[in-house]
């Protein structure tokens, strides 16, 4: 019996529920598996939602960027071990926050420099401005500094960030923030290319993926599905609708955590060449061994107790994507190694190689509901193999 119907119904169900719409693509052993779409993209103006519907990745981009790292790593371009400061001359001789049992903060010298490992693994101290320690404060105030300057570069971006105290010393511990931010600068000090050109020549044009990228072309301003939230009164409003600065052809910012728009058709162009072992068509666009340390675990015991949460239980933490380790805590019975990430809207990408399997994902909503529709749906696709 073929249950890819459960598929259909889940997704109306979510969208009955929780979003205006969505849409998913599923590969198996390079052929489509699974496609549809429900609800509207642009509910206000009555658009359903369709596989040229355009959505923000958001964090669904590390996963691009952190491939497209590792593409210099094949080439020689840098070692993982190596010394960020290398590179990255800023990251020397940095500092670190330490605070005693009785609340004193102390800032002191790091005993150890971040090596290139660290910011693909979220290992190297340095977390998004949104906490209340000395790390995110000086932070917030520093990228807040730089806003109010107008608009700015990654390259400024970085140069900032380096300023800041770190919130603990290199590969000691895991914290969620700007590390593949510093990944995407380190791709462009590398190749001499900006991060968007690099991906662009590298993966987004080989690949095929037209309707993916940094900045608005041809038509995609006008099919970019408005980002919803919930409203004071409890209700799903647009909060931002097809305009987004950040995708206008004048701006200068190429971010490594964010910032790359595509369609979940699209986006399976680059997860199924992942699944796939690194082949698209006849194209080897990255070797099979570098996917599987991608998705190798970096994370120690207490690393691994950072990262964890009801939605990553199970997962380890690889260079840049997280990795299945233990299905039983994961309650799901897929494959070891079985990698990917997430977005805030709603994204999702799910990455099996053992099973050539490959998994997209997309609406555009916050909160972005991951718990509630991602796992579920991860369940669902795999009761259907």
């Amino acid at each position: 019996m073929n249950k890819l119907h459960y598929i259909d119904n889940l997704l109306q169900e979510f969208v009955d529920k929780d979003i205006v719409g969505c849409g998913c693509v599923v590969t198996k052993n390079g052929e489509l598996m699974y496609e549809g779409y429900y609800g509207y993209a642009d509910r206000e103006q009555k658009v359903l939602m369709n596989d040229r519907s355009i959505h923000r990745l958001y964090s669904t981009t590390k996963v691009i960027v952190c491939t497209a790292a590792m593409l210099l790593f094949e080439r020689g371009k840098f070692l993982l071990n190596d010394p960020l400061h290398l590179y990255l001359p800023e990251f020397k001789d940095m500092k670190v926050v330490h605070t005693s049992p009785n609340g004193n903060v102390n800032i002191q010298p790091a005993q150890n420099p971040i090596l290139v490992k660290h910011i693909f693994a979220m290992t190297s101290g340095i977390p998004y401005e949104w906490g209340e320690s000395k790390t995110h404060q000086e932070l917030s105030k520093l990228t807040g500094n730089l806003s109010k300057q107008g608009p700015y570069t990654l390259e400024q971006l970085i140069q900032e960030i380096a300023k800041a105290p770190l919130l603990f010393e290199p590969g000691t511990r895991w914290a969620y923030g700007y590390s593949h931010d510093i990944v995407a600068r380190l791709v462009e000090v590398i190749s001499g290319l900006t991060i968007e050109q690099f991906i662009g020549q590298e993966l987004l044009d080989p690949l095929q993926m037209n309707d993916t990228g940094y900045r608005f072309k041809n038509d995609v301003q006008a099919r970019l599905v408005p980002l919803y939230e919930l409203n004071a009164s409890n209700e799903l409003a647009p909060a931002w609708a097809r305009g987004d600065e950040n995708f206008e052809p004048t701006a200068i910012y190429n971010g490594g955590g964010l910032g790359i728009y595509s369609t979940p058709r699209d986006y399976t162009k680059f997860a199924q060449m992942l699944a796939n072992g690194g082949v698209s068509g006849k194209h080897q666009i990255i070797g099979k061994n570098t996917i599987d340390l991608i998705r190798s675990n970096q994370l120690n015991t207490a690393q691994l107790a950072d990262f964890n949460n009801p939605y990553t239980a199970g997962y380890g933490y690889g260079l840049g994507v997280r990795t299945l380790l233990d299905p039983t805590a994961a309650h799901f019975g897929g494959s070891i190694g079985e990698f990917g990430w997430t977005g805030m809207s709603g994204t999702y990408a799910v990455i099996d190689p053992e099973e050539q399997l490959s998994i997209v994902y997309m609406h555009q909503r916050i909160p972005n509901m991951e718990v509630e529709h991602h796992l579920r749906l991860r369940n669902v696709v795999y009761s259907c193999l």
